[in-house]
């Protein structure tokens, strides 16, 4: 079993503030960790993550779900492989499932398109995570929680600003995914407070590692 653990669900689900939790956790019991996210943790990575989500060039959804595998592969291939044989945990913000739920189900890109699961595989270079976790929260309490954020500042990117039903039907991706595969995946209620969700994700963590 390897310990790659990927993080998922709609933007404003707060997978990102428990992806630092678990790190700091799993540190705190002596275990190397390496944190990392999808798209733009490569060097070449960034370039995509910054033609991706920018919104100075708006890609076609046939070119977004390339450039979004092509990130992907290197991503593989440059942090996470090298993390795994290294014997480290590895905490991914985002992977395969958000392709799943953005590019196939929420553009509709599974449609009629071919088996395209075959190239969402092959971008993985042949590792998927061990354990997901999704954080499954109303979307609109996301979208209201994006909206502090953006009040606070915070830029937002070209998907966060996609239109309400476009996020929905990524919420319903999710579920499916969940419902088909609940072996890898685990649903973690992301409408509780921050310490509430981190202590499901933990005994998430436990239950699938045998930890004490």
């Amino acid at each position: 079993m390897n310990r790659l653990i990927s993080f998922e669900g709609v933007d404003g689900c707060g997978k990102s503030t428990q992806l630092n939790l678990a790190a700091e956790w799993l540190k705190g019991r002596g275990e190397q960790v390496v944190c990392t996210f999808e798209p733009g943790d490569t060097s070449l990575g960034k370039e995509i993550r910054q033609l991706l989500l920018a919104g100075e060039f708006v890609p076609v959804p046939e070119a977004e779900l390339l450039m979004f595998l092509a990130d992907r592969a290197q991503h593989v291939r440059e942090r996470i492989l090298p993390a795994l044989d290294s014997g480290a945990w590895v905490l991914c913000d985002r992977y395969t499932d958000s392709t799943l739920a953005y590019q196939l189900a929420a553009r509709k890109l599974g449609e009629g398109a071919g088996d395209l699961h075959e190239m969402l595989r092959f971008a993985e270079c042949g590792v998927t995570p061990s354990l997901t976790l999704w954080f499954d929260v109303p979307v609109a309490v996301a979208m209201g929680r994006m909206k502090k954020r953006a009040e606070a500042g915070e830029k937002a990117t070209r998907l966060d600003d996609e239109a309400e039903s476009f996020h929905q039907r990524v919420a319903h991706a999710f579920t499916e995914q969940f419902e088909s595969d609940s072996g890898r995946i685990a649903r973690i209620n992301a409408e509780a407070d921050i310490e509430g969700v981190f202590r499901q994700l933990e005994q998430a963590l436990k239950r699938h590692f045998s930890l004490p």
